[in-house]
C-alpha cells in the first residue's frame, strides 16, 4: 500500500469488513488488478478509514445517511450493497422504509420505487423482512 498511510488503510479495511462483510470485501480486493487496485486501496483508506473512521457519527447513522444519499444518486448497485451493510449496522426494516420515504419526497416516486424493489430483495435474502 503506497498511496495512503498504511494505518488509515488498515482502519478502513476493518470498518469496511465490519459493515459490508469480510467475504464481500475480500472478494472485491482479490478481484482487483493493476488497473483497479489503486482505486480499491484509495477508497478503502479514504472512504472507510477517513470517512467512516472517526467516532463522531456511529456506523448505524452513517449507514442511514448513505442510503439516503446513494438513493438520491440512483446508484442502485451501491444502494443494494449499502442496504446490506445498513442491516449489519443495526438499521431496521422500518428505518429503511422511512429512509426510502425521504428519497421519494426529495428525489421522486420512481426512485423510491427502485429503492423499495432493492430493499425488498435484500430484506428477504438477509432474513430481515
Amino acid at each position: 500500500m503506497s498511496t495512503f498511510d498504511d494505518d488509515l488503510f488498515e482502519k478502513g479495511l476493518a470498518q469496511r469488513k465490519a459493515t459490508l462483510g469480510a467475504d464481500y470485501v475480500e472478494k472485491n480486493l482479490a478481484a482487483a488488478d493493476d488497473f483497479t487496485r489503486p482505486f480499491q486501496e484509495a477508497m478503502t483508506a479514504w472512504c472507510w478509514g477517513f470517512g467512516w473512521g472517526d467516532d463522531v457519527i456511529e456506523p448505524k447513522t452513517r449507514s442511514m445517511m448513505n442510503l439516503a444519499m446513494i438513493g438520491a444518486l440512483g446508484k442502485m448497485h451501491e444502494w443494494e450493497v449499502h442496504c446490506r451493510g445498513a442491516i449489519n449496522n443495526g438499521v431496521t426494516r422500518d428505518e429503511i422504509r422511512a429512509i426510502i420515504h425521504v428519497v421519494g419526497i426529495y428525489c421522486g416516486v420512481p426512485q423510491a420505487l427502485e429503492c423499495f424493489r432493492v430493499a425488498r430483495k435484500v430484506l428477504e435474502e438477509t432474513g430481515a423482512a
